[in-house]
């Protein structure tokens, strides 16, 4: 597979364009959210690193549930670009505990931009403009959150609240491309 944009395709096609990993993020930001209100702060953290683990498997699983087969074809070259993205996300999670360390409500903020990063690096995978948006929208997030001094339980739901927003946007944007695509 050496298109471009039928590697995109496939990657849309197998994944959801991405929506049921978007959704399953939520999910553990708002698991985060729920421990941090429920618990306390400092385990929320836990959580949220925990519940990052799941995310890929819950994804899948949505993907699977909603008729998609959540996986891609094996010549895809995307794969590893996906695969690269997941390993620079895992080396930057230690940046994100050490910062929490320093001062608590910086954990999440410091999360936010990891992850937006890696939704950047989704664009070119699912060939999207929304994940350019999403990554965007999650660091604009960051950087207020840090400015406004907001306690971590404001950081969790802002996570999940702009995952679940993004989640739906891109369930939607799905439903209208494999439209296009079946016409």
């Amino acid at each position: 597979m050496n298109d471009l944009t039928l590697a995109q395709r496939d990657m849309r096609h197998g994944y959801l364009s991405g929506a049921g990993g978007i959704l399953a993020s939520s999910l553990a930001w708002g698991a985060a959210a729920a421990t941090a209100w429920f618990v306390s702060p400092a385990q929320s953290v836990w959580v949220l690193f925990i519940g990052g683990m799941l995310i890929h498997p819950v994804g899948i699983l949505i993907c699977k549930v909603l008729g998609a087969r959540g996986g891609h074809d094996k010549a895809n070259p995307l794969g590893a670009v996906a695969i690269a993205s997941t390993f620079w996300l895992i080396f930057s999670l230690p940046l994100a505990y050490v910062a929490s360390l320093q001062r608590l409500e910086w954990f999440f903020p410091a999360m936010l931009l990891i992850i937006a990063g890696r939704y950047l690096i989704f664009a070119t995978i699912y060939g999207m403009r929304l994940y350019w948006a999403l990554g965007f929208t999650l660091a604009a997030a960051a950087i207020a959150l840090v400015y406004l001094n907001a306690a971590p339980l404001i950081g969790a739901i802002t996570g999940s609240a702009i995952e679940l927003v993004f989640a739906i946007v891109a369930f939607v944007l799905r439903t209208r491309w494999k439209s296009q695509v079946s016409a």
